[in-house]
């Protein structure tokens, strides 16, 4: 994968809007929350066109505020739209110059194993977990012929089930994807048998950032 980064430019930062939200610690260039979290959202999944009432549902962001930040992520070069009726449909433009660095440092901040990782945390006797399957592939960069249909996690240690399978299909939504889960011991990756395992520890694996974990 080639190296990212982000030009502190006019052009890139002029897109950006006020929030009463605090801007998120990780990426100060931005000064909303909802902003990171939307773009994380469309240029983490390249393929993804979605309504802007579907992104206000998704994200957790009132209609009005949706639009206006896709506006200016617009106007940037950041996404496109087009009209099919009255709905607006956006996307993210891959054709952007930034596209390429902002997809990989918004997706780790805000993206698919942030999400995660938030509705992980609060569960007791998780030793660590991965994304992995099509998912992680595409985020490293393989190629694939077919959509990503849903994501895939492996999820080390005893958790509570109930408690993880409840949490993981809140998520579901924001995610646009169902989740499917294996649950495996704590040591299974370094001392797994079996063709399940060894399919999983030969393919990329994203690591779902959890206090203590990788």
């Amino acid at each position: 994968m080639r190296p990212w980064c982000i030009h502190k430019s006019r052009s890139t930062v002029q897109f950006v809007g006020r929030s009463r939200e605090p801007a998120p610690p990780l990426l100060p260039i931005f000064r909303s929350r909802q902003q990171a979290e939307l773009l994380a959202l469309l240029l983490g999944d390249p393929l993804l066109e979605v309504s802007l009432s579907d992104l206000a549902a998704r994200v957790g962001t009132p209609y009005p505020s949706v639009h206006r930040e896709i506006d200016r992520a617009e106007a940037a070069g950041l996404v496109t739209s087009r009209k099919v009726g009255n709905t607006r449909l956006v996307r993210a433009n891959t054709s952007s110059p930034y596209f390429e660095g902002l997809a990989q440092v918004l997706t780790r901040g805000f993206g698919v194993p942030a999400v995660l990782a938030a509705a992980l945390r609060p569960l007791e006797g998780i030793s660590d977990a991965f994304i992995y399957g099509s998912w992680a592939a595409r985020f490293v960069g393989s190629e694939g012929r077919r959509p990503v249909d849903d994501i895939d996690v492996l999820v080390l240690g005893k958790p509570d089930r109930d408690r993880l399978y409840e949490a993981l299909h809140g998520v579901e939504r924001r995610l646009g994807r169902p989740v499917q889960v294996a649950i495996r011991a704590s040591d299974w990756l370094a001392s797994g048998t079996g063709s399940f395992h060894d399919t999983v520890a030969s393919r990329p694996m994203v690591p779902i950032p959890l206090p203590g974990g990788p």
